[in-house]
């Protein structure tokens, strides 16, 4: 049966009305209380830079893994904010770096962990172990088993990063997920009092918020060149440890799950003008051993207060970072030739390097939070810049 004229124009009309509903609103309801933009544009300077950014950054959260970690005692350095007997919880980043389920954060996101979940990109969650961990530059390897298809973050060489360089800070902060921030390398070689002595690390303006801590800082060309660690109280910068430093020390968490720092049981500081007349020197360079430790390394080879250090195994010293930076990452047990003038004459003696152990006082750990630039060892107790 077919409809009638007036249901036919009835239909009509509502699909007529219908329609310009949908087109939004009609000029007789009056102007409308925004602005339509123009189609402009786009410098293609501009064009290909933010290109280049979220393609980089949709390629990279894929091995950028968030950690969640149940505790049942604070660390030492924080006090415990939950209701008594309450298991204590927190989070952090991480990223894959091999297609074993290896992950690399920092020592104190797992610090004193009764247990450790992993949640990858896709959603997908994991329990995973503590391989190794080290406190003195806040480094720890991850576990996950059973997981395929995972993606692997390469890890580059810090050591031809430029300052004003650009970088990614990832990480999952504040309990969001796959955050990206952009930002430019600050400086470089800057040693911070709760890292290890000699550890220089990158400074960045790249946004290292709480839950960042452990995520990837990542050049333009997508790989590793830091694992963000900690950030300046203020937020306005953050310390990422260089990728160097970080493939220097994995082998010894997958294999021993822990470092073997080099020790030698010296304090030492800088060599001044004053210094010159007082040590018979002809200028003011090497490393001034202000006193030696009973008893240690140092002390068994030879090495006597007021010594300059001019060089140990053919490494020049210029300051006390380089001493501290060479001995710390010299094998324990090696026996190194350690060149020094006494009393105006060039000597030369063999010392065995020791294992460094936590010491009283001793600036190997500290807290994680509020960190500042080092002061200068001469400026310091002499246990406080122990080598």
């Amino acid at each position: 049966m077919s409809a009638s004229p007036g249901r036919a124009l009835f239909v009509l009309v509502f699909l007529v009305s219908f329609a310009s509903a949908c087109s939004g609103p009609s000029t007789a309801a009056g102007p409308r209380p925004w602005r339509e933009s123009s189609d402009t544009a786009v410098a293609p300077e501009i064009v290909r830079i933010n290109d280049l950014l979220a393609d980089l950054s949709e390629r990279l959260k894929p091995g950028l893994v968030y950690i969640r970690v149940q505790r049942g005692t604070p660390p030492r350095d924080e006090p415990a904010r939950d209701e008594p007997g309450a298991p204590r919880r927190s989070s952090g980043s991480g990223f894959l770096i091999d297609p074993s389920g290896l992950i690399v954060t920092n020592a104190h996101v797992v610090e004193s962990a009764g247990s450790i979940q992993v949640r990858l990109a896709d959603e997908r969650r994991f329990q995973a172990t503590v391989v190794g961990r080290d406190s003195r530059v806040d480094l720890a390897l991850l576990k996950i088993d059973g997981a395929s298809r995972l993606t692997v973050l390469p890890l580059g060489d810090s050591n031809k990063l430029r300052v004003g360089e650009l970088v990614l800070a990832l990480g999952n902060p504040f309990g969001l997920e796959q955050f990206v921030s952009l930002g430019i390398v600050s400086r470089k070689g800057l040693p911070v009092t709760v890292a290890s002595p000699g550890v220089e690390f990158i400074q960045t303006d790249a946004a290292i918020n709480p839950g960042n801590s452990g995520g990837p800082l990542v050049n333009m060309s997508g790989q590793v060149v830091g694992v963000n660690s900690m950030a300046a109280q203020n937020g306005s910068i953050g310390f990422a440890i260089p990728s160097n430093l970080v493939k220097m020390l994995l082998p010894q968490l997958a294999s021993k799950g822990r470092v073997d720092w080099g020790w030698l049981g010296v304090a030492i500081a800088e060599v001044t003008e004053d210094d010159v007349g007082r040590l018979k020197l002809r200028e003011p360079k090497g490393v001034l051993v202000r006193s030696v430790m009973p008893g240690e390394p140092a002390d068994k080879g030879g090495v006597r207060a007021d010594d300059v250090i001019l060089g140990i195994d053919g490494t020049r010293l210029e300051s006390p970072r380089d001493l501290q930076r060479v001995v710390s990452s010299t094998p324990v047990g090696k026996k190194v030739r350690v060149v020094l003038l006494r009393e105006g004459q060039e000597t030369e003696l063999e010392v065995t390097i020791g294992l460094y152990q936590e010491r009283e006082g001793s600036p190997g750990e500290g807290p994680r939070r509020g960190p500042r630039p080092a002061e200068p060892p001469k400026d310091a107790p002499p246990k406080d810049a122990p080598k």
